[in-house]
């Protein structure tokens, strides 16, 4: 059954990254379905788990706020961060968005230090959840 979630995770991506590539490369329109599919993943991350509380529910909220923020000229550059980011999803399950997002205030669940920093940041990527308290995964 896990392997199905993932392999549902794993496509939600895979198609997010497909339509950006093509949305900053060949036809502008495919970063609108890129918007709409993941207006869609929160949506269904959120039936999931009906709480804005959720992990898996945040990361893709501000994953979505950062393809609507990109849609603005001056922050077009914001789409090439998301490819190289979905693109590390896809091929090696590295997220930082999802590492990020577990040292905001509201996340996390020890004091900030250095160690643990860089610890969310350099440790290699891991199944399920890179949150501490292991709520679902990203």
């Amino acid at each position: 059954m896990k392997s199905d979630k993932f392999n549902l995770i794993w496509t939600y991506w895979a198609i997010t990254d497909i339509l950006l590539i093509v949305g900053v490369t060949l036809e502008p329109a495919a970063l609108k379905l890129a918007i709409i599919l993941n207006a869609v993943q929160v949506l269904h991350f959120y039936w999931l788990t009906p709480k804005l509380s959720n992990f898996a529910v945040q990361v893709r909220i501000a994953y979505l706020l950062l393809l609507v923020v990109a849609i603005y000229p001056p922050l077009f550059f914001v789409f090439y961060l998301q490819i190289i980011g979905t693109t590390a999803m896809v091929l090696v399950n590295y997220c930082f968005l999802a590492r990020f997002m577990s040292l905001m205030p509201w996340n996390k669940v020890e004091p900030y230090s250095l160690s643990m920093i860089w610890q969310t940041f350099f440790t290699k990527p891991v199944s399920g959840s890179v949150q501490k308290t292991q709520l679902p995964s990203a």
